[in-house]
């Protein structure tokens, strides 16, 4: 049956990315006329046609999204929103599922993907993690888009996890930026994705996906030398939460280290 379960698998990753091409094409042409006004409108919209775009591309390769937690967000208040990150596909379901206008930090390689990479840049703020310059622009970015009533979406992790625990190890980077904007942080756990497009290989089969907002941690008054103490906080609060929602059990937070600044 491996054999059956592998074509089989290969055979939906094809159908999902001829279903990618195809719905992204539909909502390709209003997001680029409105990548030409200026934030947050640009934004909005962009939000807009995405999440029309994800209603339809998620049910049609049989994995729709079910989230809990929306009323953890108040009306008006942004949030620096941090998620885990195990697939290439939580870009897409983080997205469009964070309520309201929201940005993210994304690698500047995925800006020159063709055509996809034009949506990259409109929803998100670039960064080259090899530029010091880069990264303290992003950082600006992500200010003023918490300026102007945005939320800003991070994966403490910086890469996808691909190790058996529930996280990797964070990076400060969300955690200063919370900090330095007196914005609460929002946790959020993503539930299934490994199992719809895992880490290796051309292979990919359909799930549900549960998205989770946790209650909103604040950072009034907390300065920079609250950063290991917040982040520690954050990380077993998701930890603790992930555990429960899923069979596997994993005892302790083994191999999480203090990690470097992420920006």
């Amino acid at each position: 049956m491996n054999w059956f379960k592998n074509i089989a698998g290969r055979i939906y990753a094809v159908y999902g990315l001829i279903m990618f091409a195809v719905t992204m094409l539909i909502v390709f042409i209003p997001i680029w006329i409105f990548s030409h006004f200026p934030d947050p409108a640009k934004t909005r919209w962009f939000l807009h046609f995405g999440r029309v775009w994800m209603n339809v591309f998620m049910p049609l390769i049989g994995c729709p999204v079910r989230r809990k937690g929306l009323e953890n967000f108040a009306k008006g208040q942004s949030y620096v929103v941090v998620c885990n990150h195990n697939s290439l596909i939580d870009v897409l379901v983080t997205t469009a599922e964070v309520p309201g206008v929201s940005k993210t930090l994304a690698k500047v390689e995925m800006g020159k993907i063709p055509l996809f990479g034009i949506m990259y840049r409109i929803g998100g703020i670039m960064v080259d993690r090899k530029d010091e310059e880069s990264r303290k622009n992003s950082v600006i970015q992500m200010k003023e888009a918490l300026r102007l009533g945005m939320h800003v979406q991070l994966y403490p992790e910086g890469t996808r996890n691909k190790s058996k625990y529930p996280l990797k190890n964070f990076y400060d980077g969300a955690f200063a930026l919370a900090i330095d904007t007196q914005t609460p942080i929002m946790p959020s756990l993503l539930f299934h994705t490994r199992k719809i497009l895992p880490v290796a290989g051309f292979w990919a089969a359909p799930h549900p996906i549960d998205y989770h907002f946790l209650p909103p941690i604040s950072t009034k008054g907390l300065t920079q030398h609250d950063i290991p103490a917040l982040k520690e906080k954050v990380f077993t609060l998701m930890w603790e939460y992930y555990r429960e929602h899923t069979p596997q059990k994993t005892s302790a937070k083994a191999g999480y280290v203090q990690g470097a600044n992420a920006f």
